[in-house]
């Protein structure tokens, strides 16, 4: 129907996505005016791109490197609990950042578990900050969503693909170098570019892991340059810097994500013939599963143990991010339902642009930007919980569209000539139709923009004073004041109240929706 007249309304789809526009590329043009033409960069500077560069290419190589052989395993086998598995590895990505990394540390850290048994046999303990400690935390956090598209890859290939294989006498290793690897050559070059683009804007890693001379990236070159020294000039332009790579990297991730498949076949349940190694297989089903699910309980057993001793201030951190997250939530649904409707008439491509411009902005350029607007109006501070919000909304409205615009469109596709014949346009369609048919959708992208806001740490960094908390950066203040229990209890509380967020705002799209 997109070339016929259309039941939606495109007017709100369009002025959401010009809002969008105006906040990404209007911020980036404060920056842009407030760098100085004749700075240039310092070693420091130079340093902070060699690093961010490093760690990013590390950590993509390493975690599709590790999840190619268990996206393998999972594919080739079938145990009880393996669909509960599957699930679990889409965990990591709505979890807090600073939850993972109390993980990490009570786990890898110099007096984490490993260390204490390495002690035993008078070995030296872990040092996990700088380099090897970020790459560390980027693995954790990459490897099961590298394992899940790479996974996907395998199962996309026909069955009947295996089952020509196998009449053919094709050994184990004959089938992966005829199915499996071109379709690893087709898959892996987008998972790679994905993941880099993901560790290139990682800022709360960084600041909690690295932070020394040689372990800066440039977001946390950015958030020094602005809290520390307030330069704003310097920061402007690391920011510009930081734009010009995200875009790059997610240019590149859409363009390598894309290729042609190998066909279409009869949706047979697929089989496979070259069982190989049941042990080998198992071995690394383990190892992911222990790496993914052992810093999560160490955040459960200790952050029991610092229930009790939480502090007053972690409560009402706790109260000010469900707030801030309910405001990024609501904002969220307000620009993302009307431009996933436009988006689904086939028309107006400019508002499909505008809702990807998020994967190219990081949330620390548009928090300097912001911050560069709004001080010679009013003092930034007293806007801090707000301006959280709506930044939380942005960075998460590219993920919202790829949930929605899928049903949209097949809801305009569907019933857009009845609802014409029937005089049910925009509003109506709007309210009627088009939402009810949604509520999955809309109730899994609210679920996933609420875990995301309430795990934040990053513009809340700019603009918070010492009376101003998330929870999240509440539990980062208590890491540096030394008082881990505490903010284990305040890991384990954040923890609860992002998945209960998810499971309730997921559920409730769910409860008596219309598929």
């Amino acid at each position: 129907m997109a070339g016929r007249t259309q039941p939606v309304n495109p007017f709100p789809g369009i002025a959401s996505a010009a809002v969008v526009a105006a906040l990404i590329l209007g911020t980036l043009a404060a920056i842009a005016l407030r760098a100085e033409a004749g700075q240039g960069f310092g070693p420091a500077d130079w340093a902070a791109l060699r690093f961010t560069l490093t760690q990013a290419v590390l950590s993509a190589l390493i975690s599709a490197g590790l999840a190619i052989p268990v996206a393998r395993a999972l594919a080739r086998r079938r145990f009880p609990g393996r669909s509960v598995l599957i699930a679990l590895l889409g965990a990591p990505f709505i979890l807090p950042v600073i939850v993972a990394i109390i993980g990490l540390l009570q786990v890898f850290g110099r007096a984490g578990w490993i260390s204490d048994a390495f002690g035993l046999f008078g070995l030296p303990p872990i040092r996990i900050y700088g380099l090897h400690g970020v790459v560390l935390a980027h693995v954790f956090f990459n490897l099961p969503l590298a394992t899940r598209l790479i996974l996907q890859g395998w199962q996309e290939v026909p069955s009947e693909r295996f089952r020509l294989a196998a009449q053919l006498g094709c050994d184990e290793r004959s089938m992966f170098r005829l199915i499996e690897l071109p379709m690893l050559a087709r898959i892996l070059p987008g998972v790679l570019a994905v993941i880099f683009a993901i560790c290139l804007t990682s800022f709360a890693v960084a600041l909690t892991l690295g932070g020394g001379p040689r372990a800066t990236t440039i977001e946390l070159a950015i958030y020094q340059a602005f809290t520390y020294d307030f330069d704003l000039s310097r920061a402007a332009m690391l920011s510009a810097l930081q734009l010009v790579l995200t875009t790059a990297a997610a240019y590149a991730a859409l363009k390598l994500s894309r290729g042609d498949g190998f066909g279409a076949g009869l949706d047979r349940a697929i089989r496979r013939w070259d069982g190989g190694k049941p042990i080998v297989d198992t071995i690394w089903i383990a190892i992911a599963s222990v790496f993914l699910l052992l810093p999560l309980m160490s955040v459960v057993i200790s952050g029991l143990v610092g229930l009790a001793s939480l502090p007053v201030v972690v409560v009402q951190a706790a109260m000010t991010s469900l707030a801030v997250a309910a405001l990024s939530t609501f904002v969220l649904l307000l620009m993302a339902l009307p431009m996933a409707a436009t988006i689904a008439t086939g028309r107006y491509g400019f508002v499909d642009v505008s809702g990807i411009l998020g994967l190219a902005a990081s949330p620390l350029v548009i928090g300097t930007g912001l911050f560069i607007v709004l001080r010679p109006l009013v003092d930034p501070t007293s806007l801090a919980l707000p301006v959280t919000a709506l930044v939380n909304a942005v960075m998460a409205l590219p993920f919202a569209l790829r949930i929605l615009v899928p049903a949209a469109r097949d809801v305009v596709q569907r019933h857009g000539r009845l609802a014409l014949s029937l005089n049910m346009e925009g509003r109506v369609f709007f309210s009627r139709i088009l939402i009810p048919r949604m509520r999955p959708q809309i109730g899994f992208a609210a679920g996933l923009a609420a875990a995301l806001s309430m795990g934040d740490l990053g513009v809340i960094t700019f603009f918070a004073n010492a009376e101003t908390a998330t929870l999240p950066l509440q539990i980062y203040r208590l890491m540096g004041a030394y008082q881990m229990q505490a903010a284990a209890g305040g890991a384990l509380l954040l923890l609860v109240l992002s998945m209960t967020v998810f499971w309730l705002l997921d559920r409730g799209g769910r409860w008596h929706a219309e598929a």
